[in-house]
């Protein structure tokens, strides 16, 4: 089978609460393109689809002479096919995780933590925390993409402590002052950062709920008048999914992120953050830790949390991540973020190419098809392969793969690798 380099994968889904259902779901249209008996639930949430060897949710190879093999178990017999750098460098494990998600209700806003506090986290409370591996992640949009991203600016949460007494009164007198008088030395600025978002979010359960009933009514009292000044159709959005919960004040605290489609924000170690609305693609390190701060009905580890976070405020346009020209090939663009973990390509054929090859890596990688059809020849491949919508390939390290593009209007591709 080794010689077998390059193969198809059947990928896993997460049916989470908060995805799109149906075919509203770029996941569940994904799933179908790539397998057309595949059967759809109409009222079935499609949250997030796994590419990868996430013991989780490992990939299972669809080529029927092996059987029932995951990606896991091959690569474990294999571990050549990383490439030699990423094999040593990741002790012969798939460093990334690639994902697709559609987001129908906000997931919770959360942090992930770095490599040093996820081991403690996992020695501690390994139910909570399974694995000891940091989680840095970015999301590409594939549709209009919503987010709340990192800390506003000082300014933009001073004018909300002011517009929005209900939030002031969370964070408290003494915080909320000495907030405003930071001079802009940075680590005032962030310690005075973290006593507000810690005092808020060990409010106790009565007075939070009690304070965002107020501005609730308030919000919804001046229908039809300006509310721009308390964030007041984001907050009647979060408030009718969320009832009650502390993450609704966040808004208050966080950037709103609105990416287009192939737009990406990266989300570093303890950078808060929670998605709201849309579809992307996400690849982050091999990971599923998680500290949650809200829009959640999951545990809320509020200590770690609020110890954790990374206090820098910056501006909502900050959080953006412009991909790069790859100067080899016109037709990929690089989202290469400051992690050794990651990097996705897009890969953008035009209408006009009938002949495509992708490259050969020194990098194992996955590749999704989200536009387009083509036959994919390799000669690590056991025989000819058919690319459509919805189509996962692995490709080994150092093997090209030549495409005969069908479609009419080009095709899109965005492969995980990891570039050393």
């Amino acid at each position: 089978m080794e010689e077998v380099r390059v193969f198809t994968l059947t990928c896993a889904v997460q049916n989470y609460a908060w995805g799109k259902a149906g075919l509203d779901s770029e996941v569940a249209k994904l799933v179908l393109g790539g397998d057309p008996l595949a059967v759809i639930e109409e009222d079935k949430p499609y949250a997030e689809l796994w590419m990868g060897a996430h013991p989780k949710a490992d990939a299972k190879i669809k080529d029927n002479l092996t059987g029932e093999t995951t990606l896991g178990q091959w690569i474990a017999q294999f571990p050549g096919c990383l490439g030699s750098k990423v094999k040593d460098t990741f002790q012969g494990q798939l460093p990334f995780l690639f994902k697709v998600l559609s987001v129908n209700t906000a997931l919770s806003i959360q942090a992930h933590p770095n490599r040093e506090l996820a081991a403690r986290l996992h020695a501690q409370f390994p139910e909570h925390y399974p694995d000891d591996n940091h989680k840095p992640e970015m999301a590409i949009a594939l549709t209009h993409f919503q987010g709340l991203c990192g800390f506003r600016p000082v300014e933009e949460i001073l004018g909300f402590l002011k517009s929005v007494p209900e939030f002031h009164a969370l964070v408290g007198n003494e915080a909320a002052e000495e907030l405003r008088c930071v001079t802009g030395d940075a680590v005032h600025t962030r310690q005075a950062l973290k006593k507000c978002f810690t005092r808020m979010m060990n409010c106790e359960k009565k007075v939070i709920v009690d304070q965002l009933n107020m501005l609730m009514k308030r919000v919804t009292g001046d229908a039809g008048k300006d509310t721009s000044e308390c964030n007041g159709a984001l907050l009647l959005r979060l408030h009718s999914q969320y009832p009650g919960d502390i993450g609704c004040f966040s808004i208050y605290f966080l950037n709103y992120v609105a990416l287009e489609p192939s737009q990406a924000m990266f989300l570093g170690a303890s950078e808060p953050h929670a998605y709201l609305y849309g579809d992307c693609i996400e690849c982050m390190a091999c990971s599923d830790n998680t500290v949650r701060a809200g829009l959640t009905p999951k545990y809320i580890d509020v200590n770690t949390l609020c110890d954790m976070l990374n206090y820098t405020p910056a501006p909502a346009s900050s959080k953006l991540f412009p991909p790069v020209k790859d100067y080899s090939d016109p037709f990929v663009s690089i989202y290469d973020p400051p992690v050794p973990d990651f990097t996705v390509m897009r890969i953008q054929v035009p209408a006009s190419v009938k002949q495509y090859t992708v490259a050969a890596l020194d990098s194992a990688g996955i590749l999704l098809v989200v536009e387009g059809d083509a036959i994919a020849t390799s000669a690590a491949a056991l025989s000819d392969i058919t690319l459509r919508r919805g189509t996962v390939l692995f490709i080994s390290a150092n093997e090209a793969v030549s495409l005969h593009v069908t479609a009419q209007l080009g095709m899109t591709m965005f492969r995980a690798c990891c570039l050393l």
